[in-house]
């Protein structure tokens, strides 16, 4: 039987999110990638509240003349300059069940870079 793109990304999402739990001294860092932009959240699991969240079409992201892989650069240190700025210094990284490259990638050292422990 085979699964198409979508439906096996959300089989590898549910394993993998039974495992990171986001809390509010140590949110979920959750990505989701379509196929121009990316974005970025600050989950709290336990209240199940959004604390935080950037994407590549904010209006405070320059990305013009970005490739889509920096322009996930960008989305990442922002999301960890909202993260300091709310006193966050440490999250639980969910690649959403993409692989851990590329854009997803791109984003994640761009938070570390930004001042973000994982």
């Amino acid at each position: 039987m085979a699964f198409s793109k979508e439906a096996r990304r959300k089989k590898i999402r549910n394993r993998v999110r039974k495992n990171i739990k986001g809390t509010e001294n140590k949110p979920r860092l959750s990505v989701y990638r379509s196929n121009k932009c990316i974005y970025a959240q600050l989950i709290d699991d336990v209240q199940g509240v959004t604390i935080a969240a950037v994407s590549s079409r904010d209006k405070d992201i320059n990305i013009d003349g970005l490739n889509k892989t920096e322009a996930s650069v960008k989305v990442g240190e922002a999301i960890a300059k909202k993260a300091l700025d709310k006193g966050i210094e440490a999250v639980s990284f969910d690649r959403g069940g993409y692989l851990y490259h590329g854009r997803v990638k791109s984003l994640a050292e761009g938070a570390r870079s930004g001042g973000l422990k994982f």
